[in-house]
C-alpha cells in the first residue's frame, strides 16, 4: 500500500493545481485511490482489507500528500474512521458489552471500505470546532428504534461526494452524552457550498445541514456516549493522523524548492542552500515523531507516554509544515509567489496545519499541562474535547 502510495502521488500532483484554482474535489484522485484498494487499508484482512496499523497509515498518508495534501486530508478522515472501526476488536468489543447488533455493523461498514466505498467527518461546528462536549447538533431516540439527528457542520471534508458521514451529535435527554452516527447520504443531509479558503482548498470542506431519522445500526459502538471516552482514551485519530499529512506536504515544499533554485541556478546563494538545510532537517525530525508517535500508537494505544507523543507529533507536524513552507517561499525568492506557483499553493496549504484541530495552540498547552503534572485533557484553557 505504501508503494502504492507513492505510485499516485504523481498522478496527484499534476491534478493539484487545477483543483485548487477552482476549488474543485479531486474526483480522479479518489477514483484512483479506490482502484488502487486504498480505502481498505485499515480494514481487517478477514473482512478483506489490507489490515493496516497506525503506522502502515502514516507512511500511506505522508506519500499522498507529498503527492495533494488536500486530497490526503480529505483520505485522513475516511482512515480515521475505518481505523477507529478496525480497533474495535471483538475482544475489546466484549470487553465494553457492546450489543452483537453493534459488531455486525462494524463489519458492514468495514466490509463496504474494502469494497470501495469511502467515508467523511461530519464533526466541526461554527462557536464549538471540534469539541465534542460543545456540540449544538442533536439526537433523539424514536420509537421506531432509531434516533433523530438534527443540526449543522462545517469543515465536511469531501461533503457531496462520500458514501457515508460520521455524525457527531449530543444527545437532547443527556447533553453530557456524545455519540457519532454513520450516516449514508440521501434526503436529510443537505451540503452547503461554503468552502473558499486561503489554503487545502480542494477538500471541498462545504456545511452539511442535518435532519435525518436512522436506524439503531448507525449508532456506532451501538452504545450511546461512546465518543467523548474515545477521544480522551485514544486519541491519534482526532489528533495525530493529521500530522503525518502535514509533514508530507512540508516535504513536497522542501523538494519544490530545490527544484526551482536549480532551476535558477540560484545554488551558489549560501543563504538559500542553509534555508534548506535547515528545512530539510526540520522536516526530517517532524517526519521521525510523527512515526515514532504511530509507532507507540501500534503498541501501546492509549498508554499515556503514547498520548504525549501523539500531541507531539501533531503540534511539531503544523508548526514545521508552515514554518518550513515560508522559509522555502523566501528562499525561491519573489517569482514563487505568483498565483499558481507550485511552491505559492503548497505555502497556502501548508498553513492550515496549525490550524486544523487541535490546533499548535491546544496542542503546546496540553503538553504544558502534562508536564507540569496536572490532568491536560481537562485543565486546560479550554475544554480539549
Amino acid at each position: 500500500m505504501i508503494d502504492e502510495a507513492r505510485r499516485l502521488a504523481p498522478r496527484f500532483a499534476a491534478r493539484a493545481a487545477r483543483h485548487d484554482a477552482d476549488g474543485s474535489f479531486p474526483a480522479d484522485d479518489f477514483a484512483d485511490l479506490r482502484s488502487a484498494g486504498l480505502f481498505g487499508l485499515m480494514v481487517p484482512e478477514r473482512l478483506g482489507g489490507a489490515g493496516a496499523g497506525f503506522a502502515e497509515y502514516a507512511a500511506v498518508a505522508y506519500e499522498l500528500a507529498r503527492g495533494n495534501g488536500a486530497t490526503a486530508l480529505i483520505f485522513n478522515m475516511h482512515a480515521s474512521v475505518t481505523g477507529a472501526l478496525s480497533a474495535v476488536t471483538d475482544e475489546l468489543a466484549d470487553a465494553l458489552g457492546l450489543p452483537p447488533e453493534a459488531i455486525e455493523a462494524r463489519d458492514g461498514f468495514l466490509k463496504a471500505a474494502a469494497n470501495g466505498s469511502w467515508y467523511a467527518v461530519a464533526m466541526s461546528e461554527r462557536g464549538a470546532g471540534s469539541r465534542l462536549s460543545q456540540l449544538s447538533t442533536t439526537y433523539t431516540a424514536v420509537a421506531e428504534g432509531g434516533y433523530r439527528i438534527e443540526g449543522a457542520k462545517t469543515f465536511c471534508s469531501g461533503a457531496g461526494h462520500a458514501d457515508g458521514y460520521l455524525i457527531a451529535a449530543r444527545s437532547a435527554t443527556d447533553p453530557s452524552q456524545v455519540s457519532q452516527f454513520l450516516v449514508p447520504p440521501g434526503p436529510g443531509l443537505r451540503v452547503v457550498e461554503t468552502w473558499d479558503a486561503l489554503g487545502m482548498r480542494a477538500t471541498s470542506s462545504h456545511d452539511l445541514h442535518v435532519e435525518v431519522t436512522v436506524p439503531a445500526g448507525a449508532l456506532l459502538g451501538g452504545v450511546e456516549g461512546l465518543a467523548l471516552v474515545v477521544a480522551q482514551l485514544a486519541p491519534h485519530w482526532m489528533v495525530a493522523s493529521y500530522a503525518a499529512v502535514y509533514v508530507g506536504v512540508a516535504r513536497a515544499a522542501v523538494d519544490a524548492a530545490v527544484e526551482h533554485v536549480n532551476s535558477r541556478k540560484l545554488g551558489h546563494l549560501p543563504a538559500v542552500r542553509a534555508r534548506i538545510g535547515r528545512a530539510d532537517a526540520a522536516v526530517a525530525a517532524a517526519h521521525l515523531t510523527v512515526m515514532e508517535a504511530a509507532r507507540r500508537v501500534d503498541e501501546a494505544p492509549g498508554d499515556a507516554e503514547t498520548n504525549r507523543w501523539v500531541w507531539r507529533a501533531k503540534l511539531l507536524a503544523g508548526t514545521t509544515a508552515a514554518e518550513v513552507a515560508a522559509s522555502m517561499l523566501e528562499a525561491a525568492g519573489t517569482s514563487a509567489m505568483r498565483r499558481g506557483h507550485l511552491l505559492e499553493r503548497l505555502y497556502r496549504d501548508a498553513r492550515a496545519g496549525s490550524l486544523q484541530p487541535a490546533t499548535s495552540d491546544v496542542c503546546a498547552d496540553w503538553l504544558g499541562v502534562d508536564a507540569i503534572g496536572g490532568d491536560p485533557d481537562s485543565d486546560g484553557s479550554a475544554p480539549r474535547w
